[in-house]
């Protein structure tokens, strides 16, 4: 008697690819799992999750690529968990002889949006489909429900929605936290910018306990309790949560694990590209990017210990009043996040518009209000502030954020200048309120700029009584020719 079909395949048996293997089988789909061997590295993966977490499971093991695409029913629906890059591309190479027209290829790891609006047309140029979805919530989310964000040829969708809802969280309405994003790379790219939304928040959070720490001199526990009761209120969020524990937790020697972790921050890249991604689309992603860099900086641990000795500071806990200044922090931590995601959807509402994606921003805040490593409550506002004004090109702008930020900026003020004098670096903080001051600034120095411009290199500027579009020279120095180079953005 034949085996009976799998309704998906999935490679790649390293955390996220078991645990999401494990879901998809606990929601009644049959599996077949591969994963590829390599001597003395990789050698018997398969057989260890077969006959392990995967034991008397609906899953089936395949250490071959021929018998593993062949034990799937039709159209063939595979999902890769593997290293984004070569990996991915060497990976399909070797599908590609043994699917038929019509089949899926679903890339589930952290992948370059540009690369996947490459898959997305070599796949189809041979027939077959492909959906680059990003998938959010790591171990946790892999086996209990993820944000899932797919994205790629559209007459996919109907074939992998069944599974990949079904596998995604549940927002507390009982809506999946998975839904159709749009063409090519649009999945990745949404996921791209939900991990640099992700660097910013956790860059927030860390200034703000270490200003709990060096300004008010609080303790763990008493930090610990403060993100506690944070996490009860508007800033609600698995980021604060989990902070909150790890402040209070301790190691098996008894001591507060958070002071013997090295501070040197590892990233793996989603990061740098949201921030690259934005700068192409000419877009500001400040607070993203000073998250990024701050992680560069915090590596250079040597560099930084002998600075330190030139340079010694002079913090101080300085603040009697810890109840009241408490609050001026949660005023920048909240205010701050607002301003990180609403440059992130800024970049949303501009890729969308540039590479005609259209988008549906209040759905992908939607999407990332369970699962999801950045899951807050404010995320409801956010859908709701899109659902009011789909065409919003700022969040900070709409009537709810507006009212928001009225209430906060006191506080936020007075965390940013009082780290300034004492010595305290708080880069997202200040980046934020930077950027919303010049948000609403109606004038700026980019006239200077402008000018400084047109003087060295000829490259004109507009004036403020003539149209928008219309490009002036000046010849600065009276010796200077009427060549003016030409206008562009890059």
């Amino acid at each position: 008697m034949d085996q009976k079909k799998s309704n998906i395949g999935l490679i790649g048996l390293a955390v996220m690819g078991e645990n999401l293997a494990l879901n998809m089988e606990s929601k009644g789909w049959e599996v077949s799992v591969y994963n590829r061997t390599v001597p003395g590295i990789e050698e018997g993966v398969v057989d260890r999750f077969i006959n392990g977490r995967g034991k008397g499971l609906h899953i089936q093991g395949y250490t071959a690529i021929p018998e593993f695409v062949s034990s799937l029913s039709l159209p063939r629906k595979i999902m890769m968990m593997v290293r984004a890059g070569e990996a991915v591309d060497e990976l399909m190479e070797q599908l590609f002889p043994y699917l038929d027209a019509g089949d899926i290829l679903i890339d589930g790891g952290n992948s370059n949006c540009e690369d996947t609006n490459r898959r997305v047309a070599l796949a189809e140029s041979k027939g077959f489909r492909f959906v680059g979805a990003g998938v959010s919530g790591g171990e946790e989310g892999a086996l209990n429900g993820a944000s899932i964000m797919p994205g790629g040829s559209a007459d996919a969708w109907p074939e992998i929605k069944p599974i990949l809802q079904s596998i995604a969280a549940k927002a507390p309405d009982g809506t999946p936290c998975c839904e159709w994003i749009g063409p090519a790379g649009s999945g990745h790219f949404v996921k791209m910018i939900h991990n640099g939304i992700e660097y910013g928040d956790m860059q927030l959070i860390a200034e703000a306990y270490w200003s709990m720490k060096q300004l008010l001199g609080l303790d763990n526990d008493e930090m610990s309790a403060v993100f506690a009761r944070w996490n009860k209120g508007k800033l609600r969020s698995y980021l604060i949560e989990i902070t909150s524990s790890i402040l209070s937790h301790k190691d098996s020697n008894g001591k507060y694990l958070i002071d013997e972790i090295l501070d040197a921050a590892g990233q793996k890249g989603t990061g740098k590209w949201a921030v690259i991604n934005a700068m192409e689309l000419n877009m500001p992603l400040g607070l993203i990017a000073s998250a990024v860099f701050e992680r560069s900086l915090s590596g250079q641990k040597e560099l930084r210990e002998k600075a330190h000795q030139y340079f010694p500071g002079d913090q101080q806990a300085s603040h009697d009043n810890k109840e009241e200044y408490q609050e001026h922090l949660f005023a920048a931590l909240y205010a701050s996040k607002l301003v990180s995601y609403a440059q992130g959807f800024a970049v949303l509402q501009q890729a969308s518009t540039q590479f005609s994606w259209k988008l549906d921003l209040g759905q992908i805040a939607k999407l990332w209000r369970a699962g999801c490593i950045i899951r807050s409550v404010f995320l409801n506002d956010i859908a709701s502030a899109y659902a009011a004004e789909p065409a919003s090109m700022n969040l900070l702008l709409t009537p709810y954020f507006r009212e928001e930020i009225k209430e906060l900026l006191k506080g936020w003020k007075i965390v940013v200048s009082d780290a300034a004098r004492e010595e305290l670096p708080v880069p997202a903080f200040s980046s934020a309120l930077n950027y919303f001051y010049s948000l609403t600034s109606q004038d700026l120095p980019a006239n200077l700029v402008q000018a400084q411009r047109d003087y060295f290199g000829a490259h004109t500027f507009e004036r403020r009584d003539a149209a928008r579009g219309k490009f002036f020279h000046e010849n600065w120095t009276g010796h200077g020719g009427d060549t003016q180079s030409g206008t562009y953005n890059v």
